[in-house]
C-alpha cells in the first residue's frame, strides 16, 4: 500500500508540460525546432515561465505563433526576431547583451565586487584597533575602591530586602 502511495506521489510531481497535442507538429523536426524557441521564450503573463511550461492562453498563442512562422518557412533567428519586433525583448528568457542591458549583466557582479572589498576593509580596521593598555597602580586602586563599594552597597540592598 505504502509503494503504491509513494509510486502515485512521485508519477503526480513530475512536471506537466503546457504544450497540448493539437499544437504539436507532425513534422518531427520543425517540432523540436519549435520546442526549442518556446523553452527560451517568456510567457508574458507569468513570472519568469517559459511558454513551452504555461499553461496562460497567451502562452499558447505565442506556441502556435512560433509553430506557423516555422510551418511558414522562417528560420529561428527569424522568429525570435519577429517576436522581438512585436512585443520586445522582454519576450526573452535571456535577453541580448547590449548598451542598455550592460547594467542588468553586470550589476551583480559589480555589487558582489564592491560588497568584498568593504568587508576587507571592515576587517582590517578591526585589526587595526589597538588593545586596551593595562591599568597603571593609581588607575587599578580606583576601579578597586569603585568595586568595594558597589559590593557594599549591594550587601545593604540585600539586608533591606530581607527585613521587608
Amino acid at each position: 500500500m505504502i509503494r503504491a502511495l509513494v509510486f502515485l506521489m512521485i508519477v503526480l510531481a513530475t512536471p506537466v508540460l503546457a504544450v497540448q497535442p493539437d499544437e504539436v507538429l507532425s513534422d518531427a523536426a520543425l517540432e523540436a525546432r519549435a520546442r526549442t524557441l518556446s523553452t527560451g521564450l517568456r510567457c508574458l503573463v507569468c513570472q519568469n515561465q517559459s511558454i513551452d511550461d504555461s499553461n496562460a492562453e497567451l502562452a499558447r498563442d505565442l506556441r502556435l505563433l512560433v509553430r506557423e512562422r516555422l510551418l511558414a518557412g522562417d528560420t529561428d533567428q527569424q522568429v525570435l526576431d519577429y517576436l522581438v519586433e512585436r512585443y520586445g525583448t522582454y519576450v526573452l528568457l535571456e535577453p541580448p547583451k547590449s548598451n542598455s542591458t550592460l547594467i542588468l549583466w553586470y550589476a551583480p557582479v559589480v555589487l558582489l565586487g564592491l560588497g568584498a572589498v568593504a568587508v576587507g576593509i571592515v576587517l582590517s580596521r578591526r585589526r587595526a584597533l589597538p588593545g586596551a593598555a593595562p591599568l597603571n597602580a593609581e588607575e587599578r586602586a580606583r576601579v578597586d575602591a569603585l568595586l568595594a563599594e558597589d559590593d557594599s552597597d549591594d550587601a545593604a540592598n540585600h539586608g533591606e530586602e530581607r527585613r521587608s
